[in-house]
């Protein structure tokens, strides 16, 4: 903590700057309703934005109002994780659909000299088993029935993990950094197009008593854009989060409530526990580090361990790439072309491959070999780009490699594909130069479509999240091999969260900070970004703005209306199953560029960058 008299001066200031924290979202309208489609979150309008540039510090977030927040506490003297902290607290008002204290996230974070990976996962109910999501003849559930209600709710983990990051990074008290989000919730804040839009297009939000209440108008009418929306029960909740720290939520009447919430559910009710609340830790993970070389440069990246697979699939996909000709292939008229696609979705479907079969939670899974970077050594990176075509066909099946002990026989079955779902994504620097990449859900849009509430007679409160849903529905393959990533108590389900962090292998020097909401598209969203920025030398903005595209389960994605016709033709003659549709990443970006420090934010949501 700062010495008292600086520490009353950044106060002050942090005082007049939330005073002057605007009600409404500086967004474009929109009439766009989302579109049905694989992702986990709707399409809405797209705005160009024009990349930001600061030296010192700032903050990328999904809302505007969260990273005015955010950039109050760096104002003040705030560190990068005072910053996150504000922003959370107002996204979980401001963005309900994706994120919030109901929920749980993943935080990278660099002091300047060491790289710590914070788990804030949700876990499985102590009395969560392998049949969780089976139906009573023994076959898996639908995806929609599993989300809405109480079945799915696993125990949050982002308030716990927040505040043991501030307990060894934070600057400002942590009471001030919950003024934003509390102001916000008393006073009202603007209903945002997305968020008008995506509530325009759900159809279980109503099913629960406090949410219609909250989010409808009497005649059952979503709020439009620009409506004032009021939460007084979410203020008062953070105002005790605010005081007493997490036990605020973890334990007392808001977990009572959460626990009401989710075992009194009419037609799904689900099994969480006041214990199973009180005793959740958060995890401080070594964190997964892996070199990427363009040369003469080479890069760390550095992101989650399991239970996230995000950085291990994007580096394998990207080291995989380097097996092949991509490495040589430029971007054509502003876009990738047909043999970089072919390329790299290829070496996707291996990646996703080795996921389904080998990623899962630690502390019940072994990695193979005895290492997870078993899955991204280059040796065997080099043997599976060796399966490639490279001006095809397609392989006609993939399967999981065998690294490490190829001779012995694979322990897992490979899990089925899932759809994954919503979530949102920080990306932070401050004066001090530490920096960090935070990904933070609730799972699907909405979650679990169950809005808490004390029952004091306050509208309002804050969504659970359906996080239980990213484990395996089916517990084990019809070899009767058990999946790595099935349901058991107190597991941490699969991720694809990916915050990263990019150094210069050589210095040390922090390169970049960023990730993106989107489910599993979020491994390749941030691995085209990614690319973008350190393979094709683009600016944050730049990359975050190329079409994106992805590939699973034998399908490759083309974000809709985005690449020439005659890009999908050729990979359809190479025997591509194609699906064009909206993308919605929502990715923040902060990197190194001359002179200082880059911003993007993607326009595909409505996130900003804001520094100095």
């Amino acid at each position: 903590m700062p010495d008292q008299p600086e520490q009353a001066v950044r106060l002050s200031a942090l005082i007049g700057l939330l005073m002057g924290l605007s009600l409404c979202a500086c967004v474009q309208a929109q009439t766009t309703a989302p579109a049905a489609s694989a992702q986990p979150e709707g399409a809405s309008k797209i705005v160009q934005n024009p990349g930001w540039h600061f030296q010192k510090q700032a903050v990328a977030a999904a809302n505007p109002l969260a990273t005015e927040a955010g950039y109050a506490m760096l104002a003040a003297g705030g560190s990068a994780v005072d910053a996150a902290i504000a922003v959370q607290m107002v996204l979980t008002l401001v963005e309900p659909q994706s994120s919030g204290i109901g929920g749980g996230a993943f935080l990278m974070h660099f002091d300047g000299k060491n790289v710590h990976a914070y788990d804030g996962r949700e876990t499985a109910p102590g009395q969560a088993g392998p049949d969780l999501f089976l139906a009573t003849d023994g076959t898996p559930l639908a995806m929609k029935q599993a989300i809405v209600g109480g079945r799915a709710v696993g125990v949050p983990g982002a308030l716990r993990m927040l505040a043991m990051a501030h307990a060894a990074h934070g600057k400002l008290p942590w009471a001030f950094l919950f003024a934003p989000a509390i102001r916000l919730a008393r006073d009202g804040f603007v209903v945002s197009p997305r968020l008008a839009a995506l509530l325009a297009g759900e159809t279980a939000l109503q099913k629960d008593p406090v949410a219609a209440a909250y989010f409808y108008d009497p005649q059952g009418r979503s709020w439009p854009a620009g409506h004032l929306l009021r939460n007084p029960e979410l203020a008062a909740v953070l105002q005790r989060i605010a005081i007493q720290g997490p036990d605020a939520l973890m334990t007392g009447e808001v977990a009572q409530a959460m626990v009401q919430a989710v075992r009194q559910h009419p037609s799904n009710p689900g099994l969480l526990q006041l214990s199973d609340l009180a005793s959740y830790r958060p995890l401080l993970r070594e964190a997964l580090c892996t070199a990427y070389t363009v040369a003469p440069k080479t890069y760390r990246l550095c992101s989650m361990p399991p239970p996230s697979s995000g950085m291990l699939t994007i580096a394998s996909i990207l080291g995989t790439l380097d097996f092949t000709a991509a490495a040589s292939l430029p971007l054509g008229s502003g876009q990738p072309g047909a043999d970089w696609l072919h390329l790299y979705s290829e070496a996707a479907r291996l990646a996703f491959a080795d996921r389904a079969a080998y990623v899962a939670d630690p502390a019940f899974t072994p990695a193979p070999a005895g290492d997870w970077l078993s899955l991204v050594q280059p040796a065997y990176l080099q043997a599976r780009a060796a399966a490639i075509a490279p001006h095809g066909p397609v392989m006609p099946q993939v399967q999981a490699g065998r690294p490490g002990a190829p001779q012995e026989p694979l322990a897992w079955a490979p899990m089925a594909e899932q759809t994954e779902h919503g979530t949102s994504h920080i990306s932070v620097l401050d004066r001090w130069g530490h920096a960090l990449a935070m990904t933070t859900t609730i799972e699907d849009a909405f979650g679990a479509r169950l809005m808490v509430n004390r029952g004091r007679g306050l509208a309002g409160g804050f969504l659970l999240n359906n996080q239980l849903t990213d484990f395996s529905f089916s517990p084990e393959g019809p070899d009767g091999k058990p999946v790595a990533n099935r349901v058991q108590p107190g597991k941490r389900p699969r991720s694809s969260m990916a915050p990263t962090l990019v150094f210069d292998a050589d210095s040390g020097a922090l390169q970049l900070s960023g990730g993106s909401p989107g489910g599993a598209f979020i491994i390749h969203f941030t691995a085209k970004t990614l690319y973008g920025v350190l393979r094709w030398g683009l600016s944050p903005q730049a990359a975050i703005d190329l079409p994106n595209f992805a590939s699973m389960e034998g399908t490759t994605f083309l974000e809709k209306g985005r690449f020439a016709p005659a890009t999908a033709a050729a990979l359809q003659a190479r025997g591509h199953q194609l699906l064009e549709i909206p993308l919605t990443s929502g990715l923040q970006v902060l990197a190194r560029a001359p002179g200082g420090w880059a911003g993007g934010a993607d326009g595909r949501r409505e996130g900003v960058v804001l520094g100095d």
